[in-house]
């Protein structure tokens, strides 16, 4: 005769103890892709630092046209060089800590070559160069143009874009080191005749306090 079975537990029987270590396995393999670097952390900084010296020289010889993003095709370029980059960059890790350690490196070096370019002239002329000027006086320069690769039409649209309907409303007109452009407007007619009063009020004004001696006033009549 079987024996008796015992009282049943509320909600059936439990998990067995090998279903709860894979559990526990799983939860642990879990954590430790999230927050453990696959590499190790020298491998990390070295990366990023290669990676973030490598584009800074690149993006130099390329010139300014590619940071600018005249066209579809610059765009794709820097889209393209990111996506690259990315995989030198992490390697073969999908960690959260990993991707936070390059992050912090590459703004850490970030920092010190900014810091050191405003610290020091002599290696900011080497680091940060001056902009270039495409347009001096109203003239567009075409050599500076061609030496950037960057056309006319192109110039036109990133005037356009900060609210000039064409080229011959600029004054002056300089490519930056970051790839913007910074655009001066010409005056007109009106505000030049103001402008040039003020300035010979102004030298007027310099010329009677030159006359006067030290200690004295105004001539009495």
């Amino acid at each position: 005769m079987a024996p008796a079975a015992g009282p049943l537990k509320p909600g059936g029987p439990g998990p067995s103890v090998e279903t709860r270590n894979k559990e526990t396995r799983m939860h642990a393999n879990l954590w430790t892709d999230l927050f453990i670097p696959g590499l190790p952390l020298i491998d990390k900084i070295l990366r990023a630092v290669i990676v973030y010296s490598f584009l800074v020289v690149a993006l130099k010889l390329a010139g300014r046209r590619e940071l600018a993003q005249l066209n579809a095709f610059d765009l794709v370029v820097l889209l393209t060089i990111s996506n690259t980059v990315q995989n030198a960059i992490i390697g073969n890790d999908n960690s959260v800590t990993g991707g936070l350690i390059g992050a912090a490196t590459l703004l850490a070096v970030n920092y010190m070559v900014v810091r050191v370019a405003f610290e020091y002239d002599r290696k900011r002329r080497h680091v940060r160069d001056a902009g270039v000027v495409l347009v001096a006086n109203g003239t567009v320069r075409q050599e500076s143009l061609q030496k950037q690769l960057i056309s006319r039409d192109e110039l036109k649209e990133a005037a356009n874009r900060q609210g000039y309907s064409s080229l011959g409303e600029v004054e002056h007109a300089v490519l930056n080191p970051d790839g913007s452009f910074a655009f001066t407007r010409k005056k007109d007619g009106a505000e030049n005749h103001a402008y040039q009063e003020i300035l010979n009020r102004i030298n007027h004004l310099a010329e009677q306090i030159g006359r006067l001696q030290p200690g004295e006033g105004p001539a009495s009549s």
